[in-house]
């Protein structure tokens, strides 16, 4: 069953969902919006996966690509996006009410994972009767649902597009992410997995949102935007924009969400029980665009060229932006461009024009 309030459609999963942890978790809502209209033969859907604060609204974070005549086109497409299992947006998670009871799940939320997240997204595709999907697309974050699409549902996806995204979690990101929730932990408010009612604001998550802007850019992003400028009252302001970055996360984001989903990311390894990262990407059928950022100190470049490498076919695309990991935000438009380009060389129907050669390699079909 599905209601609606305002843009947000929100559905209620048939029934409980298996996590890899052996967890069936009951009376799961899904958060979603959608743009277009599916047509006759239920075949131009479009999925895109955000980010680790991400929501289900696409137009407010990657307007450059929504809209006639851009890559993702509601005038052809069915755009789906659905806000992630373990958020705060609509999509159960740590606020969630327990069933049977009314506190909210808190820290007590089971441990998920990107395939866990997949699986609900396929969920409520089952409900909205879409079978195949034309394009997968998003980065960080969404770039690993991306992938996980193509493992776990070979069959119903057609073409894909990971961005700024790795085959698994680095040790280099496991460690901000865990250096991040011991900042939340470490703040006096913190009592058990939550925060205290009569404390003051949660400064804790708005440090650890602190420490993830600044992987997020780059060095030569940050001497760009404010070398060593001071602000009127003496501060840097760099130190103003970090402070101002954390106060708006707490404004509108959850702090067992965001531990929730960090710890779903450092699991994330699509060579998990399929022998290994290369093994498993050497299966991936979709036609593939890779999409790196130049100057990503996060997921680094060369993690996406071992994609491009793995997967049989793919393209690999970079964007020589001086803004970091946050660059396929903030360049929208090359964003744009690229996927643009990527969806009128892959046409309509992917898999039509995929060919395998005799040595058992993939190869783009003319």
């Amino acid at each position: 069953m599905t209601t609606r309030t305002s843009a947000t459609r929100f559905a209620r999963l048939p029934r409980p969902l298996e996590l890899d942890s052996g967890v069936d978790l009951p009376h799961v809502r899904v958060a979603y919006r959608t743009w277009g209209r599916l047509d006759r033969g239920r075949s131009n859907a479009v999925l895109v996966c955000h980010a680790l604060t991400g929501s289900a609204d696409v137009d407010l974070w990657w307007p450059d690509l929504l809209g006639p005549g851009r890559a993702l086109d509601p005038s052809s497409d069915f755009i789906v996006c659905s806000n992630v299992l373990g958020s705060c947006y609509g999509t159960t998670g740590p606020r969630s009410h327990r069933p049977g009871g009314g506190q909210g799940w808190g820290p007590d939320f089971p441990a998920i994972t990107i395939r866990d997240i997949v699986r609900a997204q396929a969920a409520l595709l089952d409900v909205l009767g879409i079978e195949r999907l034309r394009l997968v697309v998003g980065g960080s974050l969404g770039g690993m649902q991306v992938l996980e699409w193509a493992l776990l549902f070979p069959d119903r996806v057609e073409a894909i597009a990971p961005i700024a995204a790795s085959a698994r979690h680095s040790a280099w990101c496991i460690g901000l992410s865990e250096a991040q929730r011991q900042v939340i932990a470490a703040d006096p408010a913190w009592l058990g997995g939550r925060y205290s009612p009569y404390a003051p604001p949660r400064a804790g998550l708005a440090a650890a949102r602190m420490v993830a802007m600044c992987a997020y850019r780059s060095p030569a992003s940050f001497d760009l935007r404010f070398d060593r400028r001071r602000e009127d009252d003496g501060r840097f302001a760099v130190e103003s924009y970090l402070q101002h970055q954390g106060r708006k996360l707490v404004d509108r984001f959850d702090a067992n969400a965001y531990v929730t989903l960090t710890r779903a990311m450092d699991t994330h390894d699509v060579g998990r029980g399929r022998d290994g990262w290369r093994s498993a990407l050497g299966r991936v059928r979709a036609r593939t665009l890779v999409v790196s950022i130049a100057s990503d100190v996060l997921y680094v470049p060369a993690e996406q060229r071992d994609l491009a490498a793995a997967i049989p076919g793919a393209r690999l695309a970079t964007i020589p932006s001086p803004h970091g990991h946050d660059g396929f935000l903030i360049e929208g438009a090359a964003v744009n461009d690229l996927l643009r380009e990527f969806r009128r060389e892959v046409g309509p129907h992917p898999h039509a024009a995929w060919s395998r050669t005799s040595s058992g390699e993939s190869a783009w079909a003319s």
